[in-house]
């Protein structure tokens, strides 16, 4: 989607917009990343370089989408640095829970949570797109820069891992 397809007929305060759309912004951003302080980083850089061309973002008709993108790709750099450096992996059952607010309220989010962080970068991006922010599989194309059957992929091998790692705990658990 371009800037042209995007405009309405007037633009909207950047203090009021960010007023009304930081909470959600952020339980996107937290999800993406699964840490509170990376989160409040990435939103921060994203709404810095979005106030910054507020003058074309203003007239846009999702302008979620475009700070969404923006957040997107700034996780995806990091996670290039990041593929660069050896690091331990974290225990898939490990103690991460979201903090209050992140919009995971429903009974056993926590476990859910903790399976989730277990996904690499890629498949836990494009689970968060398409189900926690509902947009469709074109749209986390466009957003992950990627074909949209390489969406599909990383989503089907997302559930079949998790699948897999549920169904692995349960067995332990018998």
């Amino acid at each position: 989607m371009t800037v042209a397809d995007q405009e309405v007929a007037g633009p909207v305060e950047f203090d009021g917009w960010v007023t009304a759309r930081a909470p959600a912004l952020l339980r996107f951003a937290y999800l993406l990343t699964g840490s509170r302080e990376a989160a409040e980083d990435a939103l921060k850089a994203a709404l810095s370089k979005t106030y910054e061309r507020w003058s074309r973002v203003s007239v846009m008709h999702d302008r979620d989408a475009y700070v969404r993108r923006l957040i997107v790709n700034d996780r995806i750099s990091w996670w290039r640095k990041l593929a660069r450096q050896k690091l331990p992996v974290d225990n898939a059952w490990g103690e991460a829970v979201p903090p209050d607010g992140a919009g995971l309220s429903l009974p056993g989010a926590g476990a859910v949570w903790r399976l989730c962080q277990s996904l690499p970068t890629k498949q836990r991006a494009a689970v968060v797109l398409r189900f926690y922010e509902g947009l469709s599989y074109p749209e986390i194309a466009d957003l992950l820069r990627c074909p949209e059957p390489v969406v599909r992929s990383h989503v089907h091998r997302a559930l079949a891992g998790l699948q897999d790692l549920i169904e692995g705990h349960q067995a332990r658990n018998v």
